[in-house]
């Protein structure tokens, strides 16, 4: 911009000089010419005095060269002027500066012939005799003595030259003061213009840089401010524009990243385009791995590149579902969609992927726990019905005999009721629409009516219950919730340990003061222990170690599945660690406040 800046102060410059030049070129020959035409005036007025005051003579007397060479002389030291006598015919009769006879014959002379006339004639010529630029005026007269001819007047041009030159000075002074004025002039109107253009420029060069903050700060009403504000315009229209690109963007971001689904787009070069978080979760790979590289980079998880060439092939929706093994196996269900425009043309594939595990584990849940409660009821409705049909037969006549039958209905019954309760519960508590009544529950007082009532039960098989609990160690609570949880805990311990074994119940406080302090209570028996297999499926429903004696004992194997169920809604957690023929640990770990607005 300042090479813009110099050229434009050049340019402005050389049009004033070219301009000041040619003024003065035409003043200076103006000046000329009108002191030339002065110079012919004054002398034609001479000469018209001379024809009226000077004494003639006939050029035909003896002394009439010699008359007239003297008076030209006289006259030449009056007037400063060259005094030539030339007669009709062209003959030079009297002259100041040189003898007549040496002279040629004037008729031919420019300004003899345009005197020929009436008018005054003048030329301008190089003088051979005095080697000088003169200028010539010549008029024609006519005396009543006798003569008739021209009288020519002749003065040097030096004198004019002189002036000239010194008028030449004068005005190259003043036009170089001009020029210097002109100059600076110039300057502040290239940097008038190119101030302002440097600004728009650098602002302009801002916004390329995507700095959309920039603005032109220009308070002019010309086309430069109307540059200006156009610019400042398009910075306000691209600002906005990028903000709702920016919201957009940030708006899909934050939709991809957290859609449960994964989401894998191929474009029409089969190069990967676009990844979100759970498609790199469920494929175990990073976007930075993948994206703008050929979907055979997949071939880590090689049933999904097989499905992503099979739609890029056939450019048709696909739906499969498909085992991957990295390292668990997982259940994935794969989506393929092809992307089309509204012109019919081809954008690519998108994929997406649905990990179906829990779902498909819910599902043979659900399936296993229809056959359990069909297997569960099936057995006290079968043992029912025998029993019924043989009374209603009459082929007992016995009445120990129907006593026994009769208990044996009314004990399948009970079992029954229990089983279809603990369903139910189960059903409810599964469902969240179990509500808590949360209050402090002091544990030791918990403890002891639950060992009260479970104290028949102990002393039948001559099991001692311990217990370790706190004085004053309460924590917050449903109390009915957490007395079925150790109620469940404490019966299994009892039913599973063997005669003269031992049931313990502990507490202790875990953390150190502060809003996460937990209580551990640990349920301990010294009973038949679990396999280590069985551990993990040990809270799932209808699932029993020793079936035989879980039905002898009348559990319906919901208990377990219950107590965890309710453990859960107090926000807290569960576990058991065993030892075959050594017995079992139930621990249970429970936040001593709950907070009051979360879900019941």
């Amino acid at each position: 911009m300042k090479t813009f800046r110099t050229r434009l102060t050049l340019i402005l410059m050389s049009l004033v000089g070219v301009s000041m030049l040619a003024a003065g070129l035409t003043m200076a020959q103006v000046f000329k010419d009108s002191h030339i035409r002065a110079l012919e005036e004054n002398m034609a007025r001479e000469i018209n005095l001379l024809e009226s005051t000077f004494a003639f003579i006939p050029p035909d007397r003896p002394d009439a060269v010699d008359y007239y060479t003297d008076r030209a002389r006289e006259l030449d030291r009056l007037t400063d002027s060259r005094v030539t006598f030339v007669t009709l015919d062209g003959k030079v009769i009297g002259d100041s500066e040189m003898l007549p006879g040496e002279m040629d014959n004037h008729a031919e002379r420019q300004e003899i012939r345009s005197a020929a006339g009436e008018a005054v004639g003048s030329a301008i010529r190089y003088s051979e005799t005095i080697g000088q630029d003169m200028l010539y005026v010549a008029h024609r007269v006519k005396s009543d003595r006798g003569f008739e001819g021209y009288i020519r007047l002749s003065m040097s041009l030096e004198a004019v030259g002189k002036e000239m030159t010194k008028g030449w000075y004068l005005m190259a002074g003043g036009l170089l003061l001009l020029f210097i004025a002109a100059a600076l002039v110039s300057y502040r109107v290239a940097s008038g213009l190119t101030k302002p253009l440097e600004h728009i420029t650098r602002v302009a060069n801002r916004i390329s840089r995507l700095d959309y903050d920039a603005r032109v700060n220009l308070d002019r009403k010309d086309e430069i401010g109307q540059l200006g504000h156009a610019i400042n315009g398009m910075a306000d229209s691209l600002q906005q524009q990028l903000k709702v690109i920016h919201d957009n963007e940030d708006l899909m971001q934050s939709v991809l990243a957290n859609m449960t689904g994964g989401i894998l787009m191929v474009d029409t070069s089969g190069n990967i385009a676009l990844i979100n978080r759970e498609a790199e979760r469920i494929l175990h790979l990073r976007s930075d791995q993948v994206l703008g590289k050929s979907y055979q980079e997949l071939k880590r998880n090689y049933e999904f590149m097989k499905f992503v060439e099979e739609g890029i092939t056939r450019k048709e929706f696909l739906r499969e579902e498909r085992n991957l093994y990295s390292p668990e196996e997982r259940i994935v269900q794969f989506d393929g969609v092809p992307m089309f425009e509204d012109d019919g043309s081809y954008r690519g594939m998108l994929f997406l992927l649905q990990d179906v595990t829990d779902i498909r584990r819910l599902e043979v849940m659900r399936s296993e726990f229809v056959a359990n409660v069909s297997h569960e009821l099936k057995t006290p409705i079968a043992a029912v019905k025998g029993f019924a049909e043989t009374l209603l037969a009459g082929g007992v006549k016995d009445e120990d005999t129907k006593r026994s039958f009769l208990q044996i209905i009314l004990d399948e019954g009970e079992r029954l009721n229990r089983l279809i309760g603990d369903i139910l519960e189960l059903s409810k508590i599964e469902s969240k629409r179990v509500p808590l009544e949360y209050a402090p529950v002091h544990l030791k007082e918990l403890f002891d009516s639950i060992f009260e009532m479970l104290d028949p039960a102990a002393r039948k098989k001559s099991i001692v219950l311990l217990q370790g609990v706190p004085e004053h160690l309460f924590i917050e609570g449903d109390e009915d919730r957490l007395r079925q949880i150790f109620m469940n805990l404490l019966s299994n311990a009892i039913s599973y340990t063997l005669e003269g074994g031992r049931v313990k119940v502990e507490a202790e406080v875990l953390g150190d003061g502060d809003e996460a302090e937990k209580v551990r209570i640990t349920v301990t028996d010294t009973g038949i222990g679990i396999p280590k297999k069985d551990l993990p499926r040990i809270f799932e429903r209808f699932y029993r170690v020793d079936k035989a004696r879980s039905r002898s004992s009348g559990g319906t194997g919901l208990g377990l599945s219950i107590v965890k169920h309710l453990t859960e809604l107090h926000r807290g957690t569960i576990r058991v660690e065993s030892k075959v023929g050594e017995g079992s640990s139930f621990i249970v770990e429970l936040p001593f406040m709950q907070y009051h607005d979360a879900e019941s």
